[in-house]
């Protein structure tokens, strides 16, 4: 949880990146969460938040980012609430302090020489580096675009494929017919899955579903809401704290 709050533009901010890391969530929830500030402080936009994109490390394709002062900050972590998230807020508050701290005392002046430019440079770019985000199973999931069976993806939160395949028919998504898992009427026709046929001798063959990296992030969606996460999240859910 390093780095919560750094220096742009000579003011104390964080970024939408930060927030979705800390506080675990998606970024595009992240996101989403800022545009449905925007209508009701249209005025006062510009001040609070700033729209940005970064490069990616993994794909080095730009993506949308948006950084935000503490104002900005403290209007979007209303709506995060619990023990933890508290607990967030607070770090969050005292790195704002102890950098706007650091910019009133002189931690911070424009270079009157071209070696203190320099090094300007060099400090620049060394927290542009620790913004870049890890790639996160979501990013993970958003590279792939191959079909898959539902074993690696099981595999991903340290289950078996035939526990999945119960949750999912617990959770009401998909039923058995034959040896083949079927998605329920209601997540059809969504891209979520495709028929195949395999053969299993010279003279016989039975249909195999695939899920579609939409329905993987669909599978992923649906854990979440029942409090499963993938081994990678855990992981980074155990260094943050």
């Amino acid at each position: 949880m390093n780095n919560l709050v750094i220096m742009k533009d000579q003011q104390a901010v964080t970024s939408s990146l930060q927030v979705a890391e800390t506080f675990n969530k998606n970024h595009k929830h992240v996101l989403e969460a800022i545009d449905n500030l925007k209508e009701g402080v249209a005025e006062n936009w510009a001040d609070l938040f700033y729209e940005d994109t970064y490069i990616h490390p993994q794909n080095r394709q730009p993506y949308r980012v948006i950084y935000m002062n503490r104002d900005g900050f403290t209007l979007l972590a209303m709506g995060f609430t619990g023990k933890k998230a508290l607990k967030f807020k607070l770090k969050y508050i005292e790195a704002f302090n102890k950098m706007e701290s650091h910019i009133k005392t002189g931690g911070f002046k424009v270079p009157s020489t071209m070696a203190e430019a320099l090094r300007l440079a060099a400090d620049q770019q060394e927290q542009i580096e620790t913004m870049k985000p890890k790639a996160t199973y979501y990013d993970l999931i958003l590279q792939n675009k191959d079909l898959m069976s539902v074993t690696p993806i099981a595999k991903d939160y340290g289950m078996s494929a035939t526990k999945l395949n119960q949750l999912l028919a617990e959770w009401g998504i998909q039923y058995k017919q034959g040896r083949q898992w079927i998605l329920y009427a209601k997540y059809q026709n969504k891209g979520y899955t495709q028929s195949f046929t395999y053969p299993s001798d010279i003279d016989h063959s039975h249909p195999l579903t695939k899920w579609t990296q939409e329905g993987r992030l669909f599978i992923h969606e649906q854990l979440h809401k029942h409090g499963y996460y993938a081994t990678m999240e855990k992981q980074e859910m155990y260094l943050e704290v």
